[in-house]
């Protein structure tokens, strides 16, 4: 069970962990031990979640969403197995919880009319800049 939030909470089914030796540094043991975690969550078939946050979540996945519709998380930082498991949970409930936070409607506004002119004033200096930089008659 992985808790997100006070509502939100992840059943095992949804979660799968998968175990392989980790890259990098790690002395004789890095080609004995499987420190590596891949972490799996079924996030399209996750009832715990709304459309709108699945889609949010595929959004914020990227690359980590499966084309069946899993979250794919891989963590093999540390050389502890029970550290990569911590944090690549964390980084689920992170995003998951980035999801959940729906974005601000954006009320879309006119320029006033003070700005309008702002802007035809600095064009109409601009091109008068412009306009001067061309070639110097010799004939004076």
């Amino acid at each position: 069970m992985l808790r997100i939030n006070e509502t939100i909470s992840l059943a095992d089914w949804e979660l799968s962990e998968n175990f392989t030796r980790s890259q990098g540094p790690g002395g004789q043991n890095v080609n004995k031990v499987e420190t590596a975690v891949e972490l799996r969550f079924e996030a399209a078939r996750s009832p715990h979640l709304s459309p709108a946050v699945k889609a949010r979540l595929k959004r914020l996945a990227g690359r980590r969403w499966t084309q069946d519709g899993a979250i794919v998380i891989r963590a093999e930082e540390t050389r502890s197995q029970a550290r990569n498991r911590e944090l690549a949970r964390d980084r689920l409930a992170d995003l998951i919880r980035e999801a959940l936070v729906a974005p601000k409607r954006r009320v879309a506004t006119k320029p006033t009319l003070g700005s309008q002119r702002r802007r035809l004033a600095a064009k109409a200096v601009r091109g008068g800049v412009k306009a001067l930089r061309g070639k110097v008659d010799d004939d004076e």
